[in-house]
């Protein structure tokens, strides 16, 4: 983002010294002095203009400014056959407030136009209501990834889970609720493993594991990035979170302003646990929630090519 500073030629309406002394300004238009009372209504018009330029910017511009962040990950335990798996992470859509069917759709677009292997999705489709989802099931079953299409629900997501359950599935995603998925390929297998919300569900690692072969490459979904110290305890290879917005507000050298509980020490991108270095990666949401606003945050879609390492 560009900055632009204003304001006329320094000194040029300021009197001049010589070794003759003072010599009066010239006449004309240039030189008219500014007197307090215009300088400081022109000073607050300033403020309240970049307030203006400021405050649609982050609730009409930034929300609709998608990034897509492309990047490796290598992974020692994942097997060879895997090696090159593009995995697609998106979180937080928030259906229902300050995003629509029609928002949503942009995005399948942009994740179909990556050619995914794998497709993972961490929480928080609706805002508040499951029936949110219902005209925009179509647009979820256009999605294709050759490995399958996994979700999770987030703390928005409890107030009716049956229902929100029934609506990803039927638009092909395999929603994980303390459970995991065996993929195999080309002779070897990995597992995808999801648990329930940490605010408003019952996570359940181990239920989640039963049935894992014994070192097993497991990715984990989970909604609130901050479990991952929990989760390092457990044969995961890597945690797939949202939850934290990246804050949605930041600002320069402070950045986030306001995380939720659950993404107080993980807010934003790829971490490493302090014990095991797990891999984290911690996606900033497609929606909004409370306000909708952005700024210096910007919605992302994530991109991770799987290498071994």
């Amino acid at each position: 983002m560009s900055k632009e500073s204003f304001g006329g030629s320094p000194g040029s309406d300021l009197p001049a010294a010589s070794s003759g002394g003072y010599i009066p300004p010239e006449q004309g238009r240039g030189s008219r002095k500014m007197t307090r009372r215009q300088f400081l209504t022109r000073g607050a018009a300033t403020v309240v203009g970049a307030g203006l330029l400021t405050g649609g910017y982050a609730w009409k511009g930034e929300p609709n400014r998608l990034e897509i962040t492309r990047r490796e990950l290598p992974l020692k335990e994942l097997p060879s056959a895997f090696a090159g798996t593009r995995l697609v992470h998106f979180s937080d859509v928030h259906l229902g407030f300050n995003k629509d069917a029609g928002d949503l759709a942009r995005l399948v677009q942009h994740i179909k136009d990556e050619k995914p292997d794998l497709i993972c999705f961490t929480g928080d489709i609706v805002d508040s209501y499951a029936e949110d989802l219902t005209s925009s099931v179509s647009i979820l079953a256009e999605l294709e990834a050759p490995l399958g299409k996994y979700a999770i629900l987030g703390n928005h997501d409890y107030k009716n889970t049956e229902l929100l359950t029934r609506l990803l599935t039927a638009s092909g995603f395999r929603v994980l609720r303390n459970q995991s998925y065996l993929i195999r390929q080309g002779g070897a297998v990995i597992a995808v493993a999801g648990l329930d919300d940490m605010l408003h569900g019952k996570p359940d690692p181990e239920a989640a594991i039963k049935g894992i072969p014994d070192g097993t490459f497991t990715l984990l979904m989970m909604h609130e990035p901050d479990y991952a110290d929990t989760a390092e305890g457990y044969p995961f290879h890597l945690q797939l979170s949202g939850h934290s917005h990246g804050g949605q507000i930041r600002l320069p050298l402070i950045g986030a302003l306001f995380t939720p509980y659950g993404s107080h020490k993980y807010i934003d991108g790829l971490y490493y646990t302090e014990n095991k270095a797990m891999p984290l990666y911690v996606n900033r949401g497609f929606g909004e929630t409370s306000m909708p606003l952005r700024f210096m945050c910007r919605p992302e879609l994530t991109v991770l090519t799987l290498r071994r390492g």
